[in-house]
């Protein structure tokens, strides 16, 4: 009879499959598919990380996989947000984070720049309208 003891044991690693069961590959496939769209259509798009069951190792593998780009950003409002350009083009790592350095939203964003970064409408007209002033204080205070 044989004993439990003399069962040999090996333990094998397991292999590292986050909580997406390995679906990196599908993000980026989805990624591919964005990206075709706004090279046709000019339609941004956004895929909402939070909303995903990403473990820490999927999110690792994903960084690899997208890599970095030549564009950083960091944006002070309501609290930090990061923006990432990665190295494909048209995708952008965004973080964003409270006051408090929570964060609140991390995206993977597909377009030619992030919305965040772009100036309004009505803040560039405002733009206009204190430099035409500020010029306009400038001859006043020259004029004899």
């Amino acid at each position: 009879m044989i004993r439990l003891a003399d069962i040999p044991v090996r333990i094998e690693p397991t292999p590292l499959v986050g909580g997406l069961g390995g679906g990196v590959p599908a993000i980026l496939s989805e990624l591919a598919s964005l990206l075709e769209r706004l090279a046709k259509a000019e339609e941004p798009a956004a895929i909402d990380l939070r909303s995903l069951p990403m473990s820490a190792q999927d999110r690792v593998e994903l960084r690899r996989a997208l890599g970095e780009g030549e564009v950083q950003a960091t944006l002070t409002a309501e609290g930090i947000s990061n923006i990432r350009e990665t190295r494909v083009p048209g995708v952008w790592w965004v973080e964003h984070h409270d006051r408090n350095g929570e964060l609140i939203a991390e995206l993977i964003e597909v377009t030619r720049m992030p919305l965040i970064l772009m100036s309004a409408t009505d803040e560039i007209a405002s733009g206009a309208s204190a430099l035409r002033e500020q010029l306009a204080a400038a001859a006043a205070a020259r004029a004899p």
